[in-house]
């Protein structure tokens, strides 16, 4: 017998409907096997869906993320948009949401009853060097980066080339089967920085991503790339554009505190909206 799944569909990063990066959350998935996950995933097609669970680490729920292609540990879009889809209806400050990658707190700004703003601490990345980018640089058709091409982890990879101004950004236009058979599940941010503005894009098509609005699992990594190296101070701010050229203007904030000895906190925060409300029987 079927049973019915109802999920909600928010617009993340955004604080306007139809804008910002898209992602599905099946509010309550227990009952459903990973493969219906995954299927339901491929069928719905944003970059992420979510599927809440009970919690079982003290954490207020358990979330699964599912890419097109696959289950991620941790990604921030989901994340926030999960926070936002849930918080509501329970009138929560802080929600604790249970990953893959660790539990995740999300602090939540109201306006009256209006869910506003969200900030989550996200996992702190490992980082590599990524070795020998020239044909990286050359499936993005892209000379050179002014910063080391190095690869961060929070739960999902990410490597970031730095362009020298946004109109290089915006010119991009990759080879993405090269680009897939270089990095592969990999996610690709290029980005050029105005002080403690950034403007960025990410490709990630072995992910079944071409290209993401918005990618909060980068933007945390991003305020630490440019902390270590120096473009910007410990603690700083950076305000994060993304997704224009795909449709979805997204906005993503994120700072990284630490110094010498390393990395301390890593956060990402941003605003979201519930556009849509559906069900599906399986």
């Amino acid at each position: 017998m079927s049973r019915t799944y109802r999920f909600l569909i928010v617009d993340v990063f955004t604080d306007v409907p139809l804008a910002g990066n898209q992602l599905a959350v099946f509010t309550d998935a227990r009952g459903l096997s990973d493969e219906q996950m995954q299927v339901l995933a491929r069928e719905i097609g944003f970059s992420e869906t979510t599927f809440v669970l009970p919690a079982e680490r003290g954490g207020d729920i358990r979330m699964r993320i599912f890419t097109p292609v696959r289950e991620l540990p941790f990604a921030g879009h989901p994340t926030l948009g999960t926070a936002f889809a849930l918080a509501g209806p329970l009138q929560s400050v802080v929600m604790r949401i249970e990953t893959g990658a660790g539990t995740v707190p999300v602090v939540l700004e109201r306006e009256g009853a209006k869910l506003v703003f969200g900030r989550m601490t996200q996992p702190l990345p490992t980082v590599a060097s990524y070795p020998s980018p020239g044909k990286l640089f050359a499936a993005l058709g892209v000379s050179d980066s002014l910063l080391p091409v190095e690869v961060y982890d929070n739960g999902v990879p990410h490597l970031y080339v730095e362009l020298g101004s946004d109109a290089e950004v915006v010119a991009l236009a990759p080879d993405f089967s090269a680009l897939g058979d270089l990095v592969g599940q990999t996610g690709v941010n290029c980005f050029a920085v105005d002080g403690t503005r950034v403007k960025t894009r990410m490709f990630a098509p072995e992910l079944g991503v071409f290209e993401d609005p918005a990618t909060g699992s980068a933007a945390g990594p991003l305020a630490l790339h440019l902390a270590r190296h120096g473009r910007i101070a410990w603690g700083d701010e950076i305000i994060i554009s993304q997704g224009a050229e795909i449709g979805r203007p997204s906005t993503l904030y994120a700072c990284a505190e630490g110094g010498a000895d390393g990395v301390t906190t890593v956060e990402v925060g941003g605003s979201a909206v519930v556009v849509a409300r559906g069900e599906f029987s399986v």
